[in-house]
């Protein structure tokens, strides 16, 4: 138990509402990914933005000490005093930031940094020949437009930005984000993302080498291709984060079912609006988040799916609109049947769209067992930058 373990042990006696965490659902999700990958032969440098939690990347992460892959300076600092020694830092980097880049590898952590241009490259070296110590880089490359990143063809700009590093930086290899991933659906559409990012970081790769660059890190990643590579040759790492707990847009995509997805809001029932079919609960968008990115999907999910008290879905019951503090549950639009019968003070449980953005809305997780409501356990986690 962590020192918030003074919370109630029952899901009917929490304050609500609350982050509640299955972990045989996350046991058997990190369990799946694993294994996926050992069978393609390539190590996992799990993203620990989703979880924010020093006890979920001790489940998530090869080692105590990592690899593990951050985007924040704050997740750095966090994960670094619990022990990691191991970071990517996966944002582009700012000057501004090398400072302290640099006093957390002057502390034992072997910290890297993204970048995807000369400016950023130069000014990694200038401030690397300045305390005397090469801070290492990947440049980001950009496989499918979705975001960030040198184009993989765009030889001269990867060998300039080589180039600047040789300065005085260290050029660690290239990484990429198959970002795009999230726009594909089923097997058929997500295995040539798969292909496509690989593909970009070797010829990047490969690019650096003629140039006279040692490329030693090749790192890919993203939730949707980690799961749907069938051949990673060539590729030393793959990075995926939100695989730890799923969510609703995930399973849009179909990367999992409903029942994978590990992470739940409890919310209490609080009212009725009866002639309009709403059951009012005290879980709006500051429990949930505003992000609804189901909208787009085949099925729009509302703000999240609800579930009884056990993490069942009731089917067709959504929270369709979302107020500071209050929830909408109402059948999903189009939908037949009958809302089920829920007092005042009964509980739900309502299934996030995206997990890295409800989670951000909470300051702890109160952990549980599939179909139990005993909560075992208190994890904190954080936010901020």
């Amino acid at each position: 138990m962590s020192a918030l373990s003074n919370d109630p042990s029952s899901l009917d006696s929490l304050p609500t509402p609350c982050l509640v965490l299955d972990a045989d659902r996350m046991d058997r999700n990190i369990t799946r990914l694993r294994a996926h990958l050992d069978g393609l032969g390539v190590g996992m440098r799990p993203h620990l933005k989703t979880a924010k939690s020093v006890e979920v990347a001790q489940r998530l992460m090869p080692t105590a000490q990592g690899p593990a892959t951050v985007s924040t300076l704050q997740e750095a600092r966090r994960f670094a005093a619990a022990g990691v020694r191991d970071i990517l830092y996966a944002v582009g980097i700012s000057p501004a930031k090398l400072p302290e880049i640099l006093a957390l590898r002057a502390q034992g952590v072997d910290l890297a940094i993204v970048l995807d241009s000369v400016e950023q490259a130069e000014a990694v070296a200038a401030a690397s020949r300045a305390a005397g110590t090469a801070i290492p880089a990947l440049i980001e490359i950009d496989c499918d437009g979705h975001r960030s990143g040198v184009q993989p063809g765009d030889a001269a700009r990867l060998r300039a930005i080589g180039s600047a590093l040789a300065q005085g930086g260290a050029l660690r290899g290239v990484m990429t984000h198959a970002g795009g991933s999230y726009g594909a659906r089923g097997a058929a559409e997500l295995r040539p993302c798969a292909d496509a990012e690989r593909d970009a970081v070797l010829a990047a790769a490969r690019t650096l080498k003629e140039a006279g660059h040692d490329c030693p890190v090749i790192s890919v990643g993203s939730t949707p291709t980690a799961h749907h590579a069938t051949d990673l040759s060539g590729v030393t790492e793959v990075r995926a984060g939100v695989f730890v707990f799923f969510d609703l847009v995930m399973a849009g995509i179909g990367i999992c079912s409903v029942d994978d997805i590990a992470l739940s809001v409890l919310a209490t029932v609080i009212g009725h609006q009866r002639d309009k079919g709403w059951i009012l609960v005290d879980a709006g968008w500051m429990a949930m988040s505003r992000d609804r990115g189901t909208a787009k999907q085949d099925v729009d999910q509302g703000y999240g799916l609800v579930c009884d008290r056990d993490g069942r879905p009731y089917g067709d019951l959504v929270l369709v609109d979302a107020n500071q503090e209050h929830g909408i549950i109402a059948l999903r639009p189009g939908a037949s049947g009958a809302l089920p019968d829920l007092a005042v003070g009964d509980r739900v449980r309502i299934l996030p769209n995206h997990a890295c953005a409800t989670g951000a809305q909470h300051d702890r997780y109160h952990v549980v067992r599939t179909g139990s409501d005993a909560v075992e356990a208190v994890w904190p986690r954080f936010g901020g930058w």
